[in-house]
């Protein structure tokens, strides 16, 4: 009488093991899982981005950081009388001050050799440069006379030219400027903080004469790391670039208006004139906007882009992890090929494990030759599991087949940034095609094993 319930019991739980409900939900939950490690494995990426983002902080602080080129720009100061009224006084004081006034170039003019240099620390690559600068230019007379600004309070002896850099360490040598046939020697510092927050300069005018038209022109060899940039301060600013990099990025507020890139370098010009930026040729004072946001230029930086393609494979895993055991499924329906949950759980560590080789191996060689290794290994392993558990050569080929064209489908999607929608959508379109045209003649309330 005992084992009558007992048999009953196991009929009950075999009819649940066998049947495809619970297959399909046991699936289901391992899938959901499996994405506790790919979120370690995004949070992995994200880690190694970090340490490359701290070894290029670490090297370039010890060259020079990126570099903003910003001058000249010619300051007068001038005094100004501020009545000041107390309490409890008969008489109002008067209070001077000093105030400047700032001109900027009529005509600049910028050649620049940028000559790169690639530095190592650890596995992770450095680009820094060092660039030799030849700035010429003209100022106009400066006209006080629009701020109706008495000539005896312009200090025209204390006129100063400043240079704004954004890295001082990456100075090399010392800059001599030619203001017309006078040679003077730009100084650390910088008086006024209205334009510039550091930066040289050094003082051109001797005497209360007014300041005429003038030329100038300097030369600066300066190091730097990823980016070197210049701002339009002239009324019309040209710039001329020769870099010895074939991966260029422009970038800033203004693209070049022409370039050329070959295989060992790239040369580039600018042309910008003053109605095309937010700020005026003369102006009182600090400005409301900064006029490092009018600055372009180029950015060098190895082409790395592991980590991105990385990521972006990570972000497909669940996706590929779900059309594997979508394979294995139909496997198991078709061919009547019992799968356990735990192989299933076993091949899905294996699909998650090809993304830590897909991240250390591209770290030494290039993306593709990586995804190549790391889909071999994994592909090479689950082909040898799934032929114990299929024990059928052939079932066993078409799955390495079928796995083969699924890794192969995620590369193409990866690397084609502009089609990868496109290509994903039609990608999942011909999966489901296909996976309706094998079950369409499964009765799935008839099969129990």
């Amino acid at each position: 009488m005992t084992d009558q319930p007992q048999n009953s019991f196991e009929k009950v739980n075999n009819k649940v093991r066998n049947s495809l409900s619970f297959r399909i939900i046991t699936i289901a939950v391992v899938i959901l899982l499996l994405l506790i490690p790919v979120s370690m494995i995004q949070n992995l990426i994200t880690e190694r981005e970090y340490r490359q983002q701290e070894a290029y902080t670490e090297v370039s602080s010890k060259w020079a950081n990126e570099q903003i080129v910003t001058g000249p720009i010619l300051t007068i100061p001038y005094k100004t009388i501020t009545r000041v009224q107390k309490n409890n006084q008969d008489s109002d004081t008067f209070v001077e001050t000093i105030q400047y006034a700032h001109f900027l170039p009529q005509t600049l003019s910028i050649e620049s050799e940028v000559l790169p240099e690639i530095r190592k620390r650890g596995i992770f690559k450095v680009v820094l440069y060092s660039s030799n600068l030849t700035v010429r230019g003209s100022f106009t007379e400066p006209n006080f006379k629009d701020w109706d600004i008495a000539p005896e309070r312009i200090m025209w002896k204390d006129a100063f030219v400043s240079l704004g850099l954004n890295d001082l360490r990456g100075i090399k040598e010392q800059i001599l400027l030619h203001w017309d046939s006078i040679q003077t020697v730009f100084e650390p510092g910088i008086i006024t903080k209205d334009v510039l927050e550091q930066g040289l300069s050094c003082k051109v005018q001797s005497s209360d004469t007014p300041i005429r038209e003038h030329s100038f022109s300097f030369t600066v060899k300066l190091n730097g790391s990823s980016k070197l940039q210049f701002t339009p301060i002239g009324k019309t600013t040209t710039v001329s670039m020769l870099a010895y990099w074939d991966t260029p990025k422009f970038d800033g507020a203004f693209l070049p208006d022409a370039k050329q890139i070959t295989k060992d370098s790239v040369t580039a010009s600018w042309k910008v004139l003053h109605v095309n930026r937010s700020y005026p040729q003369q102006f009182k004072g600090a400005l409301q906007n900064s006029i490092a946001e009018s600055a372009f230029g180029v950015e060098l930086k190895e082409p790395v882009d592991e980590y991105q393609k990385s990521m972006r494979s990570a972000k497909y895993a669940s996706l590929f992890i779900t059309l594997t055991f979508l394979i294995f499924f139909f496997i198991e329906v078709l061919q009547a090929v019992r799968i356990h949950p735990i192989q299933y759980i076993i091949v899905g560590f294996a699909l998650c494990i090809f993304y830590t080789l897909l991240i250390s191996i591209s770290e030494h060689v290039s993306f593709a030759w990586s995804y190549l290794i790391a889909s071999s290994a994994i592909i090479g392993l689950i082909g040898m599991y799934a032929h114990f558990m299929f024990k059928k050569t052939n079932i066993s080929t078409i799955f390495v087949l079928l796995l083969s064209m699924l890794y192969g489908f995620i590369f193409t999607i990866i690397q084609s940034e502009d089609y990868a929608l496109l290509m994903g959508s039609v990608g999942l379109f011909v999966v489901l095609a296909i996976v309706m045209f094998l079950s369409r003649k499964i009765d799935w309330y008839t099969i129990h094993k």
